[in-house]
């Protein structure tokens, strides 16, 4: 870690997926913002945001009122308004009371065929509704094995983020698609290449990149939050299942350094 990270306020986003319904995720909601009320200063210095599916948007918000959990969204359409069946606008979001939105989440690559151009629209219209997009690139196995991994982290970063990102309005998440609920983990010396690699073309091509939240994701759990939270330029983390557990989730929070 540090002394500009040290600056950096961490982030910890729980993306709860398609996950819960309305009286365990009210009860997850309620739980956290709890115990975020509650935190001694040692225990909360991360700033902690909920991201149930769109059914509990506005449940979570109502749970989290009056304390420092922030809620976010997992999509937005990149429209305003409009004939669009099923999709939900960033502006509909502000309104709900998110505060965030993830966009282009692997999962959302893979099942919906998104692409960067869509990722960046997507960005760009949450942007424009007063909302933080949680960006999220990284890559597949195979393209691991082949040694393509920053190459296709930096032609994500560049393609992915439109001109309006800055460090106020974005947050840039690196996934690794292969870890994703499998348990698998990178090592860290390949999480700090690949981080140092984001920080640099933060500082290149968005306003005050030096202050760009850069998350780590994919099997973060209490067990290894704090090492890779210890992980210069790695500014907090976006975590899957380990979200859908109070104490765990709880855990990960209290690892920020």
């Amino acid at each position: 870690m540090t002394a500009a990270d040290a600056a950096i306020r961490p982030l910890i986003a729980g993306n709860w997926k398609m996950h819960g319904h309305r009286a365990d995720g009210l009860d997850l909601a309620v739980e956290t913002a709890r115990r975020a009320r509650r935190a001694p200063p040692e225990d909360a210095r991360g700033e902690i945001v909920l991201c149930p599916p769109a059914t509990l948007l506005t449940l979570v918000v109502g749970a989290a009122a009056d304390s420092p959990v922030r809620v976010g969204a997992q999509d937005c359409h990149w429209r305003a308004n409009g004939a669009h069946t099923g999709d939900v606008s960033a502006t509909m979001l502000a309104d709900a009371g998110c505060r965030y939105v993830i966009l282009g989440h692997s999962e959302r690559r893979t099942d919906h065929g998104e692409t960067d151009e869509i990722v960046r629209r997507k960005a760009e219209a949450a942007h424009a509704a007063g909302l933080v997009a949680i960006v999220c690139i990284g890559e597949t196995e195979a393209q691991r094995a082949q040694g393509e991994t920053l190459a296709v982290v930096e032609r994500q970063f560049r393609n992915s983020l439109p001109a309006s990102a800055a460090a106020a309005n974005t947050v840039v998440a690196y996934e690794p698609v292969w870890a994703i609920g499998t348990g698998k983990v990178p090592t860290l010396p390949e999480i700090v290449a690949v981080h140092d690699q984001l920080r640099s073309l933060a500082r290149d091509r968005v306003d005050q990149g030096a202050a760009l939240r850069l998350l780590y994701g994919g099997s973060v759990k209490p067990a290894n939050a704090a090492e890779i939270l210890a992980i210069a330029n790695v500014n907090g983390a976006l975590v899957g299942g380990a979200s859908l557990k109070a104490d765990d989730f709880w855990a990960i929070a209290r690892s920020c350094p």
